[in-house]
């Protein structure tokens, strides 16, 4: 099976390198069911914010999706979603997302607990290997992208993994107009 690849990375199967993966991201990898559709490329560390990294490796910002963590309350209870979108998009915190979270208000996990409880590094987070608590929210255009660029759970890579597959993920919700 050829992998996806991207610009001017040089990919790898996922599968087969770990020690370029956030162990919960490794694991997770290994029990989906396209797992063996992913590949990982090494990146400086320093590039791995979009528009940085994007530049860099000649990768168009409308391949990579960004992770956002969202969180708000409802009757004392907390509620967060991992909401996936295109680089080139915005999630809709303040209105779709906050709906389907089906709080009053909504707004980003703060950078420490989103490190800690997501167990990836700032910078890498993705949809691959998150707590099963978690929403996974998909806006339907990262699902029609070919090759989709995300975080690998540590800044030094990136996961490359077919669009069409996103909506397989555990838990993923597929939602149109996620993103505006």
């Amino acid at each position: 099976m050829d992998l996806p690849s991207l610009g001017t990375l040089r990919t790898l199967p996922a599968a087969d390198h770990p020690e370029l993966l956030a162990p919960s991201v490794a694991a997770a990898l290994a029990s989906w069911l396209h797992g063996d559709r992913v590949a990982v490329a090494e990146i400086d560390p320093d590039l791995a914010d979009t528009a940085a990294f994007s530049e860099a490796y000649e990768v168009p910002l409308g391949a990579s999706a960004n992770c956002v963590l969202v969180a708000g309350r409802r009757d004392g209870q907390e509620r967060i979603a991992a909401c996936l979108v295109r680089a080139d998009t915005r999630a809709d915190v303040n209105g779709l997302v906050k709906r389907l979270l089906d709080v009053r208000k909504a707004s980003f996990l703060p950078m420490d607990r989103a490190v800690e409880e997501s167990g990836m590094e700032h910078g890498g987070i993705n949809p691959v290997g998150l707590p099963p608590t978690w929403r996974l929210l998909v806006d339907a255009r990262v699902t029609e992208v070919d090759v989709v660029l995300v975080g690998s759970g540590v800044r030094r890579s990136k996961l490359l993994l077919p669009g069409s597959t996103v909506a397989s993920l555990p838990g993923a919700e597929v939602v149109e107009g996620l993103a505006g």
